[in-house]
């Protein structure tokens, strides 16, 4: 027999927002499997703010999300609507959650997301709870966000199959990963892989210093194979000999001084998309199950203008404005280790 709650909410909407991220379904599943176990009605909101805006919904329950757990992307799909960022685009998407009895929304995402979200509830009376959810670990309030273990896994697999024919040929790797604006994954797939050197958008890098010294040691201790890892917004030192000059992406700029400053013969791959693709490791669906149940009841409860995150292997809320006020930044521990790593030739 199923305990009685007595919920603050009784209907909740759930979407997905910004860059799909594994494990985004895992946490679907749990606040809509949550809800029902509360007595609460659940709806899916298709292609985020923009679904919400256009009523793009269907009403959900146990059998839509049956088997969904262990798959990648989100079956809710996902968009970037530059209409929400509008007061009069926020109006129209109050106007579904009115016109379906909605009281809250669970909102899994990035920062965009939660920004979103937290306009939407300070303009109209509608509570709104957000989850981490995006590859590159960059959610300042969080010390962990779905899909970032799913991620890392996929470009150590792929990075592990390119050493075997690198080293085969003695060349010089170059893997750029993503990253726009933050260096996690490069940081913490960079320590897996035992990278020569890692690059991330944090510290613009300087040839010389950050990528040649560290091959000419390696070369020295008797490697023949360097792999480099570059996080896509790494940028170069505008005061570098080397001009800083864009030569295409991130990766393309390491590979063309290395090819012309060390005379290697480099060759780039750029994992891309491939990384937010795959199905979600057995962290990223354990936490996104935690994230999505924890919403839930916050939303049950009354809460609203609240973050999910997760911190030493708890999973609680903080306030939606303290947390997006919350700057991400490299984990200072693997920063130490990757630099042990890098100059102990």
């Amino acid at each position: 027999m199923k305990p009685q709650f007595e919920n603050k909410v009784k209907r909740i909407g759930v979407l997905t927002s910004g860059g799909d991220a594994p494990g985004m379904n895992a946490a679907v599943r749990a606040v809509v499997r949550t809800a029902m176990y509360r007595g609460i009605e659940c709806v899916g909101i298709r292609r985020g703010y923009s679904g919400l805006i256009n009523g793009d919904v269907m009403r959900m329950d146990a059998s839509s999300v049956a088997h969904i757990i262990n798959r990648g992307g989100t079956i809710l799909y996902t968009a970037r609507s530059e209409e929400f960022r509008t007061k009069e685009g926020r109006a129209m998407a109050y106007r579904t959650c009115k016109l379906l009895g909605l009281d809250g929304l669970v909102c899994i995402g990035g920062d965009g997301t939660f920004s979103g979200a937290l306009a939407l509830s300070n303009e109209y009376p509608i509570s709104v709870v957000g989850i981490p959810a995006t590859i590159d670990n960059d959610i300042g309030c969080s010390h962990y966000s779905i899909g970032y273990d799913t991620a890392a896994n996929t470009a150590i697999e792929a990075i592990d199959k390119l050493r075997d024919t690198m080293q085969s040929h003695e060349r010089c790797s170059v893997i750029e990963v993503m990253g726009h604006h933050a260096g996690n994954l490069a940081l913490y797939v960079g320590i897996a892989t035992g990278a020569t050197a890692v690059l991330v958008p944090e510290e613009p890098w300087d040839f010389e210093e950050h990528v040649a010294e560290k091959i000419r040691n390696a070369r020295l201790a008797g490697r023949t194979h360097f792999m480099v890892v570059v996080a896509e917004g790494a940028t170069q030192k505008v005061s570098s000999d080397h001009g800083g000059e864009n030569v295409g992406g991130a990766g393309d700029q390491v590979a063309k001084l290395i090819s012309s400053e060390l005379g290697l013969d480099p060759r780039v791959t750029v994992l891309g998309h491939v990384q937010r693709g795959g199905s979600p490791t057995a962290r990223d669906r354990v936490t996104a199950t935690r994230m999505g149940y924890k919403a839930v009841n916050v939303l049950a409860e009354g809460g609203t203008n609240r973050i999910i995150v997760h911190e030493g292997g708890k999973v609680y809320d903080v306030d939606m404005v303290e947390g997006l006020q919350m700057q991400n930044s490299l984990n200072p521990d693997e920063q130490a280790v990757l630099t042990a790593m890098t100059q102990s030739y």
